[in-house]
């Protein structure tokens, strides 16, 4: 006997959120895979998914402060091969006291270990280490540069969750309106559309790199206006995602400026901050300085090199804090009751953050293979986009502009069959070549052009291997 289950009326706007990078192509992805297919993931900044091995420093750290009795049982065997050093063993084999010590530091800072609620904000003392860590990253001194307040910061799972932060106070009804490049990360516009506000679209140029003047602003802003938004607030992605472009210093200047004139709130999503493979990267707080602008800045242990996806730990903060009408409150805290109602973020995540921030000085037995792990990962992603973009000079009207940053590669298809889309291409390349990437239209894109975006991620033999079956693909494709 079948049992009517009936129907439900849910939330219309999250019904209608999309989020390409786990959409259709990822999906059929992972069914082909059931299927005994081999598919390469490249849709995702998944670091680790795709073989990126942890860097030594966290994990050992991490173990240690997970379960104690562990820093005093290695400090014991370490004591009897030292007492009998004619073993298989070696020096190397065992975790440094160093490390030891800053586990003990950690475990003390806390106060309540890894098991127990936090502060709601995160730990004091990773907030503190995170002021200092911005002050240092942006050259704060005496007479240049605002120092980070760690009351401003909070400790989030992930760069996502301060995002929902922001943009969940932001909008208030379904006029309210937040701009956001296109193309962007579908995070952005999932959270607009979750929070019921207008997603207000602005145009960097493709062919200039991705940068964006004045004009661009002032003509998404004022389309807006005339449709009835009220624009609240302005995202940066940088590096950014999809186009992987570092923003130059001008486009950041600019951005401020915009934002003063028209009292908006400036949401700095900068976790790519790591990855600019020999570029620069500014922060919107060290260009900001003095300016008492609204910012939002976000950060994150997911992408750089560290690669703790599933591990969600970033941090927000928040500078310049604007007023909340009717009240006697600031948006710091309404911050902090929406972390209070989240309890508070992973612990792992913290500490990993904490790492992240206050890496093994120069003077310590660690620094050294910390350094040589940073370089090796970096200088690798660096390579693998390096050998993608070349992959793209041997197809036909595929064009990747801008420089490379962040984990990705945003080419556009100029010569696609009539009738055809970046979806249809995206899903043909996974259908013939298992290469899993993301089309264009996942992320927004200016009217009548098609890209895809996919992760420099997969290992250097993996991208030896599927490149040459790309290139023919796209051959085979475009003559129908």
């Amino acid at each position: 006997m079948s049992i009517d289950r009936g129907s439900l009326v849910v939330n219309p706007n999250i019904l209608e959120m999309e989020y390409a990078v786990r959409g259709p192509i990822p999906q059929r992805a992972a069914e082909l895979k059931k299927q005994g297919r081999k598919i390469i993931f490249a849709n995702i900044g998944n670091p680790q998914a795709l073989g990126q091995v942890p860097l030594s420093y966290l994990r050992q750290v991490l173990s240690l402060v997970e379960d104690p009795a562990k820093i005093d049982r290695e400090r014991q065997l370490k004591s009897l091969f030292e007492d009998s050093p004619h073993t298989d063993l070696q020096e190397a084999d065992f975790i440094s006291e160093d490390l030891l010590g800053l586990s003990e530091e950690i475990l003390a800072a806390s106060g309540t270990g890894m098991g127990a609620y936090t502060e709601s904000k995160g730990m004091l003392f990773i907030r503190e280490a995170i002021a200092d860590f911005i002050d240092q990253r942006d050259g704060v001194g005496p007479q240049h540069g605002v120092p980070a307040d760690a009351e401003s910061i909070f400790l989030t799972s992930g760069a996502s969750q301060g995002v929902y932060f922001v943009v969940d106070l932001l909008i208030a009804d379904e006029n309210d309106g937040i701009m956001i490049p296109i193309p962007q990360y579908p995070l952005y516009s999932a959270a607009i559309k979750k929070a019921g506000g207008a997603q207000v679209n602005y145009y960097p140029d493709e062919e200039a790199g991705w940068v964006f003047g004045r004009e661009v602003l002032v003509d998404a802003y004022q389309k807006a206006l005339q449709a009835g938004v009220k624009v609240k607030a302005i995202v940066v992605i940088n590096p950014g995602n999809p186009t992987g472009a570092v923003l130059d210093a001008e486009s950041t200047r600019e951005v401020i400026r915009f934002a003063a004139e028209n009292q908006l709130m400036i949401i700095a999503d900068e976790v790519y901050q790591e990855n600019v493979y020999g570029g620069e990267f500014l922060s919107f707080a060290k260009v900001l300085g003095k300016e008492q602008v609204p910012l939002a800045s976000l950060h994150s242990i997911s992408k750089g090199f560290l690669g703790e996806c599933g591990h969600r730990g970033g941090y927000l903060e928040m500078r310049n804090p604007p007023l909340i009408e009717g009240t006697s409150l600031d948006f710091i805290d309404l911050l902090n009751k929406q972390a209070s109602v989240s309890l508070c973020s992973s612990t792992p995540g913290q500490v990993l953050t904490y790492l992240m921030v206050k890496p093994p000085g120069e003077n310590t037995p660690t620094y050294e293979n910390y350094q040589a792990e940073k370089e090796q990962i970096l200088g690798e992603l660096h390579q693998k986009a390096l050998m993608i973009r070349a992959a793209f000079k041997e197809m036909e009207g595929v064009d990747c502009f801008g420089k490379t940053g962040a984990l990705y590669l945003f080419p556009r298809l100029g010569k696609l069959p009539a009738g055809t889309t970046d979806f249809d291409y995206c899903m043909a390349l996974l259908e013939e070549t298992g290469l899993c990437t993301v089309n264009g239209s996942g992320f927004g894109q200016k009217p009548g052009t098609q890209h895809l975006r996919v992760a420099f991620l997969p290992s250097k033999a993996l991208l030896e291997e599927v490149l040459p079956a790309w290139i023919d693909f796209h051959q085979q494709y475009l003559a129908g």
